[in-house]
């Protein structure tokens, strides 16, 4: 099955329009039913340093911040949105896009949750390449390819109340998520310079944790 891109129905929607909320509901949904905080929460608690600044790229609602924090204090975000209103008064919100950030070098620890599936190789490359001479540690939630799993989503879907734009949302996100060593080389990461692990949970998430090995 081949990487394919095609434009998500949620990003053409205002913010206020009522199958965008739904859509969001149905996501803070789908976060919870795949155990993706807890996931992230214990892969940063057992791998960030004191003192490390956390970006996560397309934060949102800045509700997986929320969770995060505990473990990584220091945790900042980026999205084209603005700040939501509740998000804390120390710590830094972006709006901006991702592809011309320039503020990477602040950022030894970069994460994402289902983000990364939305750019195409070239893009992802060049964030890469932007990112990976600062950082540290990269962790990202990404949907696994298959056609297995598109076939489970369009059952499972409309049983769990998805409406339209999550259901179509949901399978061209497959149709874009990635295989085995796939992410970290499209990203442009030196096998030299870097060591990686790639799990895939039966639920459909391709979660990949890079280290950068240290040196001698």
């Amino acid at each position: 099955m081949q990487r394919r891109l095609v434009p998500e129905l949620l990003d053409s929607l205002p913010p206020d329009h009522p199958d965008a909320l739904h859509s969001r509901r149905d996501l803070r949904v789908i976060n919870r039913v795949m155990g993706n905080a807890p996931w992230f929460r214990a892969a940063l608690a057992s791998r960030v340093r004191p003192g490390e600044r956390v970006l996560e790229l397309g934060s949102g609602t800045g509700e997986l911040a929320a969770g995060l924090r505990p473990v990584a204090p220091l945790f900042d975000s980026i999205d084209r949105v603005p700040r939501p209103p509740a998000w804390p008064s120390d710590a830094r919100w972006h709006q901006a896009d991702i592809q011309v950030f320039t503020g990477w070098n602040d950022y030894p620890v970069v994460i994402g949750n289902l983000i990364l599936h939305h750019f195409d190789d070239t893009a992802l490359r060049a964030l890469g390449n932007a990112i990976s001479p600062r950082a540290r540690l990269l962790i990202f939630s990404e949907p696994t390819r298959k056609r297995l799993n598109q076939c489970l989503w369009n059952v499972a879907a409309p049983l769990g109340g998805a409406n339209h734009v999550t259901r179509h949302d949901g399978r061209v996100s497959i149709a874009a998520g990635f295989l085995h060593d796939e992410l970290p080389r499209i990203l442009g990461l030196d096998p030299a310079l870097w060591r990686w692990r790639i799990t895939n949970s039966w639920l459909g998430a391709y979660r990949l944790i890079a280290e950068r090995r240290e040196r001698p």
